[in-house]
């Protein structure tokens, strides 16, 4: 009978202890840590079908459909910038977002590296 009642508990528990992106009470907001694209993908095609070009206001997103503006604030200084989405990504846990180097840069020191941020969807 205990193994009933701790098992299930203990999995409640662990769960909350998760690193994963948090989602807001608003579906159009999301928390969670951004990141830069390396060079070696400048010029590269995106999974949206165009160039990647690190002078852009873009970015990549696991599941938000090309083309959606999206506002990125920096949740340590508060700076902005608005991207629009035309890759898929990013691929490692706990980051929601990868932002071309003009953007990120727009709103934290590249040197930083990663960051966290709110994603809200514009459109």
């Amino acid at each position: 009978m205990n193994k009933l009642i701790v098992f299930p508990l203990l999995s409640l528990i662990l769960s909350g202890c998760s690193s994963s992106p948090s989602i807001n009470s608003s579906a159009d907001v999301q928390s969670g840590k951004a990141s830069f694209y390396a060079d070696k993908y400048h010029g590269r095609t995106t999974a949206s079908g165009t160039v990647f070009n690190q002078q852009a206001l873009s970015a990549a997103h696991l599941d938000l459909a090309f083309g959606t503006r999206v506002k990125v604030t920096n949740i340590a200084n508060n700076k902005s910038v608005i991207v629009s989405i035309n890759d898929r990504g990013p691929f490692v846990h706990g980051r929601i977002i990868d932002l071309s180097k003009k953007a990120f840069s727009q709103i934290a020191s590249l040197q930083q590296g990663v960051i966290d941020v709110t994603v809200e969807q514009l459109d």
